[in-house]
């Protein structure tokens, strides 16, 4: 009696492929035709996200203190308006200029990381004199609460100079840390490890104190 051996099915090499997406039988987590690098490109990094969380919670928190400064001046008999110190308007100019300098200092990193080295000599010049910046605006405002403070106007002398210290206070606990991410900028970038993610995210949380101080500022001048 005869014996009838069947043939092992024939498997088309591309369908075979096409079932499969390189992630171990995952599916749907890499492009067709395995283009990794197409998905990587979509996907923004960490640094990206975590900035637009944090600003967007600063946001919210100012937000908040902003509604309560309106409802309490116009509910309250015994508002006293405040004569805004002269150097606030001194620090608005350093803290715009230090934005300035910060875009300068991306171009010159720019440059340099694209290989253009004799260009862009010293490219953490710039960092450094935002950085300075930066320090002459919160020394600006000490000198802004010590000058209060040594006119007798104290945070508890009136609800209107205790919305402006506790404004002016945050704002500059903010502005600390952008200080913080720019010194650990510098020194990425001294390293030559410094990522464009990274630069970009401290830029975006800088540029944004100096958005925020500018709003602050107008606030105080027409509310309190």
């Amino acid at each position: 009696m005869a014996t009838t051996i069947q043939q092992p099915p024939k498997i088309d090499p591309e369908r075979s492929l096409s079932h499969r997406s390189g992630n171990g039988g995952w599916r749907n987590l890499v492009p067709a035709g395995g283009e990794m690098r197409r998905l990587k490109d979509y996907s923004p990094p960490p640094s990206s996200t975590g900035i637009w969380v944090g600003l967007a919670a600063i946001t919210m928190t100012f937000a908040a203190l902003t509604s309560a400064l309106v409802v309490r001046q116009g509910s309250s008999q015994d508002w006293r308006h405040i004569t805004l110190p002269s150097v606030l308007y001194l620090n608005s100019l350093l803290i715009v200029a230090s934005s300035v300098t910060l875009e300068l200092s991306r171009r010159r990193i720019a440059t340099f990381m694209g290989g253009k080295r004799d260009q862009a000599e010293r490219p953490a010049r710039w960092l450094y004199i935002t950085l300075l910046l930066g320090l002459l605006f919160v020394a600006g405002q000490t000198f802004a609460w010590m000058q209060l403070r040594s006119q007798g106007f104290g945070l508890a002398t009136n609800v209107s100079y205790s919305f402006f210290y506790v404004l002016t206070v945050a704002h500059a606990m903010h502005v600390f840390g952008g200080l913080g991410g720019l010194t650990r900028v510098i020194g990425k970038l001294n390293h030559s490890v410094l990522r464009r993610s990274t630069l970009d995210a401290t830029s975006r949380y800088w540029h944004f104190m100096g958005a925020l101080w500018l709003y602050l500022l107008l606030l105080l001048w027409m509310k309190a």
